[in-house]
């Protein structure tokens, strides 16, 4: 695949996608977790919404054929192909609380709500501001009480995810810094748009 971008371990990077254009996430390593948000790249009051999708699509397992909707309840992107078949839209992106309240984690640690801060202020989005994201290859297991398991990822060296905007979008990427999410080792996520 030719021009193919790579975001480096625990960092993250936005970019505009056009209506129609499509977007491949790629894990070129395996087991590694990206976590995506979107917003209309017209208006940023209107961004992806775990809600809204889980509602419309009737489901918690959102890949191939589905759709990731917005909070004014519009298709944001549609899910072409998705070689793994394993994402998140439960779990918020991981935070410097995160580490602190779940992992007794004491000094600092990358986070995704950090690497998403980091590149979506330049453009005029505040923290308070970004939503639960879609977190793609992230393998999140719940049993019958309810209790949900962070495992490692299924995903494989070269496993992909490949969406077609719907409407034009801000999108921010990351490769995840929350060791339970990625098998205890931090990779590189890989994409490209067409």
């Amino acid at each position: 695949m030719s021009n193919i971008k790579t975001i480096e371990r625990q960092s993250g990077k936005a970019f505009y996608l056009k209506k129609n254009e499509i977007l491949t996430v790629i894990d070129p390593q395996g087991m590694q977790v990206s976590d995506m948000v979107l917003f209309n790249s017209k208006d940023f009051g209107e961004k992806l919404s775990s809600g809204k999708t889980l509602d419309f699509e009737e489901s918690i397992l959102i890949t191939t054929g589905n759709f990731l909707w917005s909070n004014r309840s519009r298709k944001m992107m549609e899910i072409l192909e998705d070689t793994n078949g394993r994402n998140d839209f439960l779990l918020a992106p991981c935070s410097k609380e995160t580490f602190e309240i779940m992992y007794d984690y004491e000094g600092y640690h990358p986070s995704c709500l950090e690497n998403l801060s980091k590149n979506l202020e330049p453009k005029g989005i505040k923290q308070d501001d970004i939503p639960t994201a879609f977190n793609i290859f992230m393998n999140v297991q719940f049993d019958n009480q309810g209790k949900l398991t962070v495992l490692p990822p299924t995903s494989t060296a070269g496993d992909f995810i490949r969406f077609r905007a719907q409407m034009d979008l801000l999108v921010c990427l990351t490769a995840c810094s929350a060791e339970d999410s990625n098998g205890g080792s931090f990779k590189p996520i890989q994409y490209k748009i067409e």
